[in-house]
């Protein structure tokens, strides 16, 4: 449903947001250890994170990356899926047929719909800070 570069932003996002309650800056070498992702892809990654204020980036020896804790509050996964793929995740058709709609629907037309609102609804109220508290007390895993 994600493309590859998102599930490791929403990943990557996740670690700066659990680190960031510790009061920890985290480094690239570090994000793309815990997450499994390439470094260099990571970077870009992070990258269009930075870019898009999702995550704060600070150069320098004493650098690497960070959320302020009362804005991961505000920091839903929609904010992470819109800076890598895009709204594109809820237009896309089920069948990924370039064109679909009510007139012309593919046949998983009406049922993707609803899932496709319901993911939306999700990361739409679903906030860094929620799902980082989760992984703090060891809820959830980013790592198996």
């Amino acid at each position: 449903m994600f493309s590859k570069a998102c599930e490791y932003g929403i990943r990557a996002a996740l670690y700066i947001a659990q680190k960031s309650l510790e009061n920890n800056r985290v480094s690239l070498k570090d994000i793309a250890r815990e997450i499994d992702s390439p470094e260099a892809f990571t970077a870009k990654i992070l990258q269009q994170l930075a870019r898009n204020q999702v995550v704060t980036s600070t150069k320098g020896p004493y650098g690497g990356f960070e959320l302020d804790r009362r804005r991961m509050e505000s920091v839903m996964l929609s904010d992470v899926v819109d800076a890598i793929d895009g709204d594109s995740i809820y237009r896309g058709c089920g069948l990924g047929l370039r064109e679909c709609n009510e007139k012309q629907p593919c046949p998983v037309h009406d049922k993707f719909v609803t899932i496709r609102d319901d993911l939306k609804q999700m990361l739409e109220t679903t906030s860094l800070y929620e799902l980082a508290t989760g992984l703090e007390v060891g809820l959830t895993y980013l790592k198996r």
